[in-house]
């Protein structure tokens, strides 16, 4: 599907909630624009009706030749998770994580996808993920000694995963070993990684069975 729609922040039109986007007044600036009735939406080949909370139709703006969409009802359109912050004036797209997410450090990409069929689990689409659908694999983290804890979330594919075994890259010593199950989910290991520059992962699963990684709900604290 073709996601390159302009969901930017245009004063109210962010239609998050009136009440957050009240910040330093002095942050907005009165322009001039337009609502355009005739823009249509569709959303994988389908017409969609962009709504706000409430269920009230809400109409993108035009304003110097650019369009710009309401971003709580284009991510509701595409089963995107919306939020704002306001102690950063910061709106939050996809799935919410504490901590920074793995994806924003060095990482191995061997595994490393961004198809919609791989990345979606469980209904929840992570953007970007590393996968192995039907066999191990092992691959290297690199937090650079910025944090002290790491959450990886893992769930397995097909079979149990018999072992996950997380290790400093430079002595080898092994820093958490675990096992998820099928019946497990999406599993967080957290690993005391304080003072690691880099983390070597490696993964044993049962024969034909596989691995999945979300990169964006796996964090750095």
């Amino acid at each position: 599907m073709n996601k390159k729609v302009v969901a930017m922040v245009l004063g109210t039109s962010l239609m998050l909630n009136a009440g957050a986007l009240a910040f330093a007044a002095t942050n907005l600036e009165e322009i001039k624009a337009y609502l355009n009735h005739d823009l249509k939406v569709k959303v994988d080949g389908k017409p969609v009706q962009l709504q706000d909370e409430q269920g009230k139709v809400v109409e993108p703006i035009t304003y110097e030749g650019n369009t710009y969409l309401p971003v709580r009802a284009i991510a509701n359109a595409l089963g995107v998770g919306v939020d704002y912050d306001s102690s950063s004036s910061t709106v939050l797209l996809g799935v919410k994580a504490e901590g920074v997410a793995v994806s924003t450090e060095k990482f191995d990409n061997t595994y490393l996808s961004k198809d919609k069929n791989d990345t979606t689990y469980k209904g929840t689409d992570y953007k970007e993920v590393l996968i192995n659908k039907e066999s191990a694999g092992s691959f290297i983290l690199s937090p650079n000694k910025k944090y002290s804890k790491l959450s990886l979330q893992v769930a397995a594919l097909g079979k149990d995963i018999e072992s996950i075994e997380i290790k400093d890259t430079d002595s080898f010593a092994t820093l958490k070993k675990e096992s998820v199950s099928i019946n497990d989910g999406l599993k967080t290991i957290e690993v005391d990684i304080a003072g690691y520059k880099d983390i070597y992962v490696n993964i044993e699963t049962k024969s034909g069975g596989g691995f999945l990684i979300p990169l964006t709900s796996s964090t750095y604290k």
